[in-house]
């Protein structure tokens, strides 16, 4: 029973929704106080697992989950990211005080099937990066994402046509299996939790392994610490590369003129090609002609919009041949981790969802144990727990 609540606790939306689940479901009556009460105890039990996992990791004695060599993944990926939740002050009593928001760090780590082409399998861009009104929706969700929870978009109006769905082409990449790593810690301690996790799955020993981010220092510092000595090869995520580029087309030539869908198109179609020395003189050529943004400028002003851009490729080339990439069968996306972020954030983040610290990183504990394919759920209720009896005499009720 106390496996079964924890486990809804930590999948279900909140406390009251998983509370009912359990009734409804399983026949068992639980308070919703209770039931957040054992959920973060079982977190902050695996949490201290993972920290112990790390220390063993750092002293050189964490074992892997096989014995020999060749039983490592023939390709690998790390991917990391961030995610928000809203916080309140500790010791304040009942209510919200003091809210704010923090970053979750989060690790996706990949194995993946993907046996390397002999010349680059698209060299042209997708369509879907050549269409202006998906272009623009997914510049403006990106830029959205990471602000306060918002609402399910609107609905089609009533009798507008549907979009035809096309039929999918084989997938060139394939996700075997994934796990995820999170924290409300620092970037510091998320760098040994992933390095930990990479060990133990042996995805330092693939043959073909990559480290996929956006452009956030933290990420690359992680990277060049944790990953690059074992080989792994950085790459910047194309879709925020994208975003960059449609911004900053827009700001040089004008907002929904033609030129600019001209301009990004063709700064677009650079990128995916690798010619990067290219995109940087184009990008720094409409910097010119827009002029130095000016001291305290806000972030929408289009000198600002397009310097940005120029920054944003600069600190980043060595991270953008994009036809080698996909020559070695890499991804260039970090959408599995973007996935898990929103998987994450659809238990702890949300408009009404305030958590103290310390049981904001205990649910993230029990929450990505359960979207890790790996079984790491089952393994952390095989360890011997600290507390003989989980819960007092009664607490936990068949319904009936």
């Amino acid at each position: 029973m106390l496996r079964k609540a924890v486990r809804q606790a930590a999948l279900a939306a909140s406390f009251p929704q998983a509370r009912d689940d359990l009734s409804a479901l399983a026949e068992l009556s639980i308070s919703t106080s209770h039931l957040q009460r054992l959920s973060q105890r079982i977190g902050r039990e695996w949490a201290d697992a993972r920290d112990h996992d790390v220390a063993a990791y750092r002293a050189g004695q964490l074992p892997r989950d096989y014995d020999e060599p060749p039983a490592a993944p023939t390709v690998a990926a790390v991917m990391l990211d961030g995610g928000r939740v809203q916080t309140r002050a500790e010791g304040q009593g009942p209510g919200v005080h003091d809210p704010a928001w923090k970053e979750t760090k989060v690790a996706c780590c990949l194995t993946l099937d993907s046996p390397p082409p002999a010349a680059d399998p698209q060299p042209q861009p997708p369509a879907k990066f050549l269409d202006p009104v998906r272009v623009a929706r997914l510049a403006a969700e990106m830029k959205a994402r990471g602000g306060p929870a918002a609402g399910r978009p609107d609905k089609p109006a009533a009798g507008a046509k549907k979009r035809r769905r096309k039929k999918r082409r084989p997938r060139r990449i394939r996700q075997l299996v994934r796990t995820v790593v999170a924290t409300t810690q620092d970037s510091e301690a998320l760098g040994w939790q992933m390095a930990a996790e990479v060990h133990r799955r042996g995805l330092d020993r693939a043959a073909r392994k990559a480290c996929v981010c956006d452009g956030q220092r933290y990420n690359w510092v992680l990277f060049e610490l944790h990953l690059e000595p074992s080989g792994f090869v950085g790459i910047l995520d194309f879709l925020h590369l994208l975003v960059y580029l449609y911004a900053a087309a827009h700001a040089a030539a004008g907002k929904g003129a033609p030129a600019a869908w001209q301009l990004y198109e063709r700064w677009l179609r650079w990128a995916w090609g690798g010619q990067v020395k290219v995109l940087l003189a184009g990008l720094r050529a409409a910097a010119e002609r827009a002029g130095p943004p000016p001291a305290g400028a806000g972030e929408d002003d289009p000198r600002q919009v397009v310097a940005e851009a120029v920054t944003y490729v600069t600190n980043n080339r060595r991270r953008m041949d994009y036809p080698a990439y996909r020559r070695l069968g890499l991804p260039i996306s970090s959408a599995p981790v973007e996935s898990a972020i929103k998987q994450l954030n659809r238990r702890i983040k949300g408009s009404e969802k305030f958590w103290l610290l310390g049981g904001a990183e205990a649910l993230l504990q029990v929450r990505a144990a359960y979207l890790s394919e790996d079984g790491r759920a089952e393994r952390y209720w095989a360890r011997p727990r600290p507390n003989a009896r989980a819960v007092g005499g009664g607490r936990l009720r068949p319904t009936g």
